[in-house]
C-alpha cells in the first residue's frame, strides 16, 4: 500500500475499484448479520437506555462529520481549490440522519415520532443501500478514512433503524410512509437555492449524480426548462421507498406473530 489512511484522494490518485472488493463483501455480510443479531439480542432492553444511546449518538455523529469536512477541506483549501461549499457541507438526505438523530435524542412530542419516523424508514433505507454502494470506494480504497467514514456512517443508519424496530422504540405505522417528508422538505429549503448558486447536487434533487436513471431523467427535464418538476418527482420519490420499510416491517411482524402462536 503506497499511501498513508488519511490520504486524500489527491494523493491516491485515479478512481478507486475497491467498490465489492473482498474485504468491502465482508463488511456488507458483517453490517446486516450483526445489526440484526445485536438488535435482537438487546431488543427487551429498556426505553431510557436506547435513549441514552441515541443522545451519545447525537454527539458522536456531528463530531464525525466535522472531522470529515475538515479533514477534506483542508487537502481542498491548500491545493488551491478552495473551500468546496457546493459538495461538502451535510445538506445530503443522507445528511439528515444527524439531524434527526439530535431531534430523536433531546426532543419530544411530535418531532420527536417524526425525526424517529425518518430514521426507521427513509434512513434504515439509504443506510442499507449506502452500505453496498459506497460511493465513497469509487474515489478512495477500502483501508482509508475517506472510505471507512462513509461505510461507518451509513452501517450506522442501518443499525440504528434496525435496532429501533427491533427494540419498539419505534413501531411503524402507515403514518410513517409522509411523516419522513417533513424533515426533507425542510432540508430541500435549504438544498434547492444551494444547488442552484453552485451548479451543485445536493439531495441529488438537481442533477440526479450518481444514478443513471435519476441523471437522465433529469436531464431531459432540464433540457425542456422543466429542473423543478425533477425536483417535485424525487421529492415524491421518497413515498413508496419509506411505504417499502413500513410494509416490510408489518409483513415481518405478521410473519414472526404467526410463529409465536405455534
Amino acid at each position: 500500500m503506497d499511501y498513508g489512511f488519511f490520504d486524500h484522494k489527491l494523493f491516491i490518485g485515479g478512481f478507486s475499484s475497491d467498490l465489492f472488493c473482498a474485504a468491502h463483501i465482508v463488511y456488507i455480510a458483517l453490517v446486516y448479520v450483526l445489526s440484526f443479531a445485536v438488535s435482537f439480542i438487546l431488543r427487551r432492553a429498556r426505553h431510557e437506555k436506547i435513549t441514552l444511546f441515541l443522545r451519545v449518538l447525537s454527539v458522536v455523529l456531528p463530531l464525525l462529520e466535522i472531522t470529515k469536512v475538515t479533514w477534506e477541506s483542508y487537502y481542498d483549501i491548500k491545493f488551491g481549490d478552495g473551500f468546496n461549499a457546493g459538495g461538502i457541507l451535510p445538506v445530503y438526505t443522507c445528511s439528515l440522519f444527524i439531524y434527526t438523530v439530535i431531534a430523536a435524542a433531546w426532543g419530544r412530542g411530535k418531532v420527536k415520532e417524526i425525526a424517529l419516523s425518518f430514521i426507521t424508514t427513509i434512513g434504515l433505507l439509504y443506510g442499507a443501500i449506502g452500505v453496498i454502494y459506497c460511493n465513497g470506494l469509487n474515489y478512495y480504497p477500502f483501508w482509508t478514512f475517506g472510505a471507512f467514514y462513509s461505510l461507518i456512517f451509513h452501517a450506522s443508519m442501518f443499525a440504528t433503524g434496525v435496532f429501533l424496530l427491533v427494540t419498539g422504540y419505534k413501531k411503524l405505522t402507515w403514518k410513517d410512509i409522509f411523516y419522513p417528508l417533513i424533515p426533507i422538505a425542510m432540508l430541500c429549503v435549504v438544498a434547492i437555492p444551494m444547488n442552484y448558486i453552485f451548479d451543485a447536487d445536493y439531495m441529488m434533487i438537481h442533477k440526479g449524480g450518481g444514478v443513471p436513471l435519476y441523471e437522465d431523467i433529469a436531464s431531459h427535464l432540464a433540457a425542456r426548462g422543466l429542473r423543478p418538476l425533477y425536483t417535485l418527482l424525487m421529492f415524491v420519490t421518497h413515498i413508496p421507498l419509506a411505504a417499502l420499510v413500513v410494509g416490510g416491517d408489518r409483513l415481518v411482524r405478521a410473519v414472526a406473530g404467526v410463529f409465536k402462536r405455534r
